[in-house]
């Protein structure tokens, strides 16, 4: 932009001239970009974990089940069908559905190293009529060995017991070691090829208490990736990542970067203590670096909306995207900027102009409220907003009212100020 040319007379369809994007800035662009790869859910399994949550009625996951089918979401574990009856039939009703509506979204499930965990899967997979894949977990790191009085041997036995016994059954087996990283190489390397000479398809790396950072990803990722290529065979690779220090989102699109083709999360990051990985975040992110194409996910804030109420878990109002306060502003120097690119009839401009991330991309849009650190273009656009004429008299009541507050006014409270005048 030359020294004479107002912003405004930019053209808005080349994004490099209104906004510098410091992210790109020597930056070799995603490898993510130019591979393919997958994400996995994990709202109705590890997500249902949370102390706090409830898990949902069976009618509600379906609706939960086909909403993650219309964002493009590769796979869902259904659930734990060995935990109880009631998991069993949530579990096979589940994978019903994804077969008799010939769904593109393929189930997996999660049990112990144990055969009696795996048996039931088998069962549903048979019952249902589709393929399941068997997400089988054990400890792997020294502490929780210790914690269980595990040898290294008898993980290693446990693990080959069941993994045979899933492929023998004609399911595709993922082994997933539990707190992967915490445990040590020597260790991963044993367990790791002798799941992939049992017949293991895949492998899940877990920051199980959320201790990673990306460079243990990228480490971890990358030692795996070498493990693999040394057997010479074919295994995917998983992340599965929990947010105990905040880096859920962070490594989880890392492990990918550096090298995995699948990772985990949950809607609204609900999940063991303080979460997993934010699938929904995730999602946001990927799409806004570029390396989700033209997939639509206008309907992710009405399936955060969804889960939210099945599991009465409330979406905290900060919440990134999807929180009632994310493109919500009061504040007079940011909502004139909006108003005044609403005005020029120009929805991009007026959905970048103060926000990072485009609110009508994820299903938002941008919202002017009224408060004390709010101008009079506030109050005419909120009346506009809601077919009110905008008077002197009524902006300048609703402006005094509004200076006298500690916050910014509900509409209830609005309505009673125009009622007055």
């Amino acid at each position: 932009m030359t020294d004479t040319t107002r912003a405004g007379e930019i053209d808005d369809s080349d994004v490099s001239q209104l906004i510098y994007d410091w992210n790109s800035k020597r930056y070799r662009g995603p490898v993510i970009a130019n591979r393919a790869f997958e994400l996995h859910d994990e709202t109705l399994r590890d997500g249902i974990q949370n102390p706090s949550v409830v898990d949902p009625e069976i009618e509600d996951k379906l609706e939960i089940l086909h909403m993650l089918e219309e964002i493009g979401v590769d796979t869902i574990d259904v659930g734990l069908p060995g935990a109880g009856q009631r998991a069993f039939n949530d579990v096979l009703r589940l994978c019903r559905e994804i077969a008799d509506q010939k769904m593109n979204i393929r189930p997996t499930c999660a049990g112990r190293t144990l055969v009696q965990d795996i048996a039931p899967m088998v069962e549903v997979s048979q019952r249902a009529g589709l393929p399941i894949e068997v997400m089988t977990f054990i400890g792997s790191s020294p502490i929780r060995g210790l914690a269980e009085d595990w040898s290294v041997e008898l993980i290693r036995r446990r693990s080959v017991e069941a993994i045979a016994f899933g492929v023998k059954e004609g399911l595709p087996v993922n082994y997933v070691t539990e707190d992967t990283t915490r445990s040590r190489p020597d260790v991963l390397w044993e367990l790791f090829r002798a799941a992939i000479d049992h017949g293991a398809s895949r492998l899940t790396l877990c920051d199980t208490v959320g201790h990673v950072t990306p460079d243990g990803v990228r480490n971890l990722v990358q030692f795996t990736r070498h493990l693999i290529d040394a057997s010479g065979a074919e295994v995917g690779v998983d992340w599965h990542g929990h947010n105990d220090r905040g880096l859920g989102v962070v490594n989880a699109i890392w492990a990918l970067e550096f090298g995995a083709d699948r990772t985990h999360g949950t809607i609204l990051g609900i999940g063991e203590r303080v979460g997993n990985a934010s699938l929904d975040q995730i999602l946001v992110n990927l799409k806004l670096l570029g390396v989700l194409g033209d997939r639509d996910l206008t309907k992710l804030n009405a399936l955060c909306e969804k889960v939210a109420t099945s599991t009465e878990f409330p979406i905290p109002i900060n919440y990134p995207v999807f929180g009632e306060d994310a493109f919500r502003t009061g504040t007079g120097v940011h909502a004139a900027a909006i108003i005044k690119a609403m005005e020029k009839g120009d929805a991009f401009l007026a959905d970048h102009v103060y926000s990072g991330v485009p609110a009508g991309d994820f299903g938002r849009e941008q919202e002017i409220g009224i408060g004390p650190m709010s101008g009079i273009s506030n109050v005419r656009f909120w009346c506009r907003k809601r077919d009110v004429e905008p008077t002197e008299a009524i902006t300048q009541a609703i402006l005094a009212k509004a200076k006298e507050s500690k916050r910014l006014m509900t509409d209830e409270e609005i309505h009673a100020v125009i009622a007055s005048c």
